[in-house]
């Protein structure tokens, strides 16, 4: 794997702020799938729990079926921890996969608290 399309997670908790982000970059897949769901079910059970969750796909280069598994349970401790989901700057990968399986309007539904943003709508 090259240096440009390793895999991880960065928690970056707002400084001041009731906002945690979490960048994703390489490959989402069941290591890294884990590591996400891990970081962000600490904080929402921290002493001070973040009202929003946002998870930056701005260096993403792949998802398979278990980084999507990554992002439904990462959804439901959001949601369970009354935490506003954010999937900001997807990447068409990203956007193509949430589309085929049917579960972007899951993710992103006002309802459970999720937003698109980023370039291409």
């Amino acid at each position: 794997m090259s240096a440009s399309h390793r895999t991880g997670v960065r928690p970056e908790p707002g400084p001041g702020t009731a906002t945690l982000t979490v960048r994703v970059s390489g490959e989402l897949d069941d290591a890294c799938g884990a590591e996400l769901i891990a970081v962000v079910v600490a904080h929402l059970t921290g002493p001070t729990p973040p009202r929003a969750v946002r998870l930056d796909f701005r260096d993403l280069a792949g998802i398979d079926p278990l980084g999507l598994a990554a992002l439904l349970m990462v959804r439901r401790h959001s949601c369970a921890a009354r935490a506003v989901l954010h999937l900001d700057n997807r990447p068409r990968v990203l956007e193509r996969l949430l589309r085929q399986t049917n579960v972007l309007e899951h993710l992103t539904a006002a309802g459970a608290g999720a937003e698109r943003s980023g370039p291409g709508g």
